[in-house]
């Protein structure tokens, strides 16, 4: 019984053992089988990847940078001092500072800039400014004066016969409009306020044919009170310094005047459209001949060569008449030259 008993536990053990040996052997299998895969694998891929052509590097893009000094340098202009590039992330502090040292180089560049309509009083600033629309100031500081000379009061040109003044306003395109605009705002002045132009944005947009434009042109040249002229040129000049994205006219002057100081803004606008009428022109800007080339992200997009910037300056930085027969004095001591009358050239 005890022989019996022995040679049952031998054959247990010899069973255990090789039921062992077959686990361990088939582990062993296994792990030689993944071995095997994973080295296959990563010959496959060493393989592709050295028979796939090299990708070539994109090209870079090629930047137009504005000289540290503009090359054609202006006579009389103070050279701007550093180039500015500023960030597609620029701060609202560092566009500030951008902003306002743009508009102090321009000062400096344009210290005569004033209103390019001819006026003796509001009155005639508010009606020029209405006539102004879709035409040149040229033209209309050239058909002006005998519109004034026959009708020098609002209660004058309230009582006209429009043919007559369709006929003298007639150079100024869109004339039957525009008569239609100026005798009514006439009309407005003489029953409203007495024959005086107002001072106040409320009461001039209620004028026929004035809008918040003509208004601030009124309010900051006839009576002092800063305001923001957004007209064409100054809409595309702030969107080309990135001072806003804007398209709106008076998202414009909300997003600009928030840059400025409020005692900034009548001469302000001056500068800035003094420089869109002689430099920064909208189809060929003379970016080779612009005094704040270093301040402007949009410079490259006209001109760059000097020689052939200087030929697209326009009146006084081009040795040209001005828009004005009767300009500042300031002016024409800057070399300035006043305009033909109409007829003459």
């Amino acid at each position: 019984m005890q022989a019996a008993s022995a040679k049952k536990a031998a054959s247990a053990k010899k069973a255990a053992s090789a039921k062992k040996a077959a686990s361990a052997k088939k582990a062993a299998s296994m792990k030689k089988a993944a071995s095997e895969k994973k080295t296959a694998s990563a010959k496959k891929a060493a393989s592709a990847k050295k028979a796939a052509p090299a990708k070539k590097a994109p090209a870079a893009k090629k930047v137009t940078v504005a000289p540290k000094k503009a090359t054609a340098r202006l006579k009389g202009t103070a050279p701007a001092r550093t180039v500015v590039h500023p960030p597609s992330g620029e701060s609202r502090t560092a566009l500030v500072r951008r902003a306002r040292r743009i508009n102090r180089e321009l000062a400096e560049v344009y210290p005569y800039a004033h209103p390019e309509l001819d006026f003796a009083n509001p009155f005639q600033l508010v009606v020029a400014t209405v006539l102004s629309a879709q035409t040149t100031d040229l033209r209309v500081n050239q058909t002006t004066p005998a519109l004034f000379a026959k009708y020098p009061t609002p209660e004058d040109l309230a009582a006209a016969n429009p043919e007559e003044v369709e006929e003298i306003l007639r150079p100024c395109g869109f004339f039957r409009a525009k008569t239609k605009s100026v005798i009514g705002l006439s009309k407005a002045l003489a029953e409203n306020f007495g024959g005086e132009v107002p001072g106040r944005l409320e009461d001039l947009v209620k004028l026929p044919g004035v809008g918040r434009k003509t208004a601030f042109v009124v309010l900051g040249n006839a009576f002092g009170r800063p305001g923001i002229t957004v007209d064409t040129h100054f809409q595309r000049l702030v969107r080309r310094w990135q001072w806003t994205a804007e398209t709106d006219p008076d998202k414009i002057e909300a997003a600009v005047g928030a840059l400025f100081p409020k005692s900034d803004w009548t001469d302000l606008s001056h500068h800035v459209i003094w420089h869109g009428r002689r430099i920064c022109h909208a189809r060929k800007p003379a970016c080779g001949a612009c005094p704040i080339a270093p301040l402007c992200p949009a410079y490259g997009e006209g001109e760059t060569d000097p020689e052939k910037a200087k030929k697209l300056l326009k009146y006084e930085k081009g040795g040209f008449p001005g828009q004005r027969l009767n300009p500042p004095q300031a002016y024409l001591d800057a070399g300035g030259k006043p305009a033909p009358p109409l007829g003459a050239g």
